[in-house]
């Protein structure tokens, strides 16, 4: 090898180590930062406690938006704007009521929420109970089994899966499509088990939907506790499930995504997106989902900006609106985007509670993937570990669409405690621990820097 080439490359191992050592204590101020000096807690409390749940198209989510506005504005981002989208708006009415009554004419009150989006009961609706463990259980069903009677979903997270996300995603189908495949076999009714990890009484809700050519029956999610005992009691009799829903669709209205940006030094038309969704479910306070994930996005840019980090390209805070019944915010804002002829070179997702850090995931390229896992190393003071291929977000995952090749990244915390709480009422700001909250901070905000120094 010639002495030239020896010398390109001892200049190159020196840089990189030199980048590297750089890297890690800008990473060290951003701890520090975050740990001693920052905002997190007790913005999550404000929004919590100031404006509550959040669903799209109510007054909350109306004031969720003022909120964003006066809080990217309190940190004197270079630009922060509203950007205009049309959400759905399904309104929960009175409080949900419901019973069973055993042969012996015994009533058990019950605890459930209505799913999101369901049609009412127009009154009280009764008749007998059946159940089934899986949707795949209802599908095989005669109809004789299923019609007119109401229909009970229980299946259970399979808890031999150490990662909660994909029980989660094993039992979705009950509450996505229960409704539909119910009603295929003439049932006026159905009951889900709760999609969560805990034996409670928290009923969860969360979103299902209807098709057209499909009769539209009432859907409502019962707690996991509640689930088993009629599960049991089905086993040695007749059961009549009575229950009132008062919910109802209505026409979309105006809302709007809450941006903030640090303009970029010397790519400013070149942006690195990150954000959570700012809407809730309007069961508790919408703490871990997705009250976490805003204010892990919005600390990332404050504490940046208070080290007087300069980016290369434009950091751009987006606090989407209606992730959970639509995804019209991440479906608006990838248009809008692509329409200005801007350059997304990369995006970022928190909207999986406000639990420790474990690591981030990629949605992009094996070299996409590779560059993540060249992070991991600077992490390893800080405990996270997860540097793999995977998911990046419901609200950026429309970019992928529009910007060909964009790497989208995930943040991933500790899963195991999550479904506690996912859509139900239990989650409300005293579910979220100050050091975990502020660690997650931590992390979002130093993988923005790496992204904003490693991404072309």
């Amino acid at each position: 090898m010639s002495k030239r080439k020896l010398l390109l490359l001892f200049i190159l191992a020196f840089s990189q180590t030199f980048a590297q050592k750089n890297d890690s204590i800008f990473i060290r101020k951003i701890y520090d930062q975050a740990l001693s000096e920052g905002h997190s807690y007790e913005d999550l409390r404000s929004l919590c406690k100031d404006v509550g749940a959040r669903l799209s198209g109510s007054s909350q989510a109306e004031m969720a938006v003022e909120w964003g506005k006066n809080k990217l504005q309190s940190y004197n981002f270079d630009k922060v704007y509203l950007q205009e989208i049309q959400v759905p708006h399904w309104e929960r009415g009175t409080k949900e009521s419901a019973w069973v009554k055993t042969k012996e004419g015994k009533l058990i009150s019950l605890k459930i929420l209505a799913l999101g989006g369901s049609v009412g009961t127009n009154g009280t609706l009764r008749a007998e109970l059946v159940v089934f463990h899986s949707l795949d259980d209802l599908k095989k069903a005669k109809e004789s089994d299923v019609k007119g009677k109401i229909v009970l979903l229980n299946q259970p997270f399979d808890e031999k899966m150490v990662n909660t996300f994909k029980a989660y995603g094993a039992c979705y189908p009950i509450r996505g499509d229960g409704a539909v495949e119910a009603a295929k076999l003439g049932a006026v009714g159905v009951v889900v088990r709760s999609l969560g990890s805990s034996q409670d009484l928290h009923p969860h809700t969360g979103s299902m939907h209807y098709e057209d050519k499909v009769n539209k029956i009432p859907a409502a999610a019962i707690a996991t506790e509640q689930a088993d005992l009629l599960d049991n009691l089905s086993k040695k009799e007749k059961l009549e499930f009575i229950f009132e829903l008062d919910c109802k669709s209505l026409p979309d209205v105006k809302s709007y995504n809450v941006i903030g940006e640090i303009t970029g030094t010397e790519f400013p038309n070149e942006i690195i997106t990150f954000g959570g969704h700012l809407d809730s479910w309007d069961a508790g306070e919408g703490a871990h989902d997705d009250g976490a994930g805003i204010i892990h996005s919005i600390e990332a840019l404050r504490i940046l900006k208070a080290l007087n980090f300069k980016p290369k390209h434009t950091l751009r805070v987006v606090l989407f609106m209606n992730e959970e019944n639509g995804n019209k915010g991440g479906l608006t804002y990838a248009a809008w985007s692509k329409e200005k002829g801007e350059k997304q070179i990369a995006a970022l997702e928190s909207d999986r509670g406000g639990f420790a850090p474990r690591g981030f995931s990629c949605d992009g390229s094996n070299e996409q993937v590779a560059l993540l896992q060249t992070f991991q190393k600077t992490f390893e003071p800080y405990e996270l570990h997860v540097f793999e291929k995977g998911y990046g977000g419901v609200d950026i995952n429309p970019l992928k669409s529009s910007f060909e090749g964009i790497p989208l990244f995930g943040f991933v915390p500790d899963s195991q405690r999550y479904f506690d709480f996912h859509h139900a009422e239990s989650d409300v700001f005293e579910s979220v621990n100050k050091r975990e909250l502020e660690l997650g901070c931590a992390a979002v905000s130093s993988m923005i820097y790496l992204l904003d120094s490693y991404v072309k």
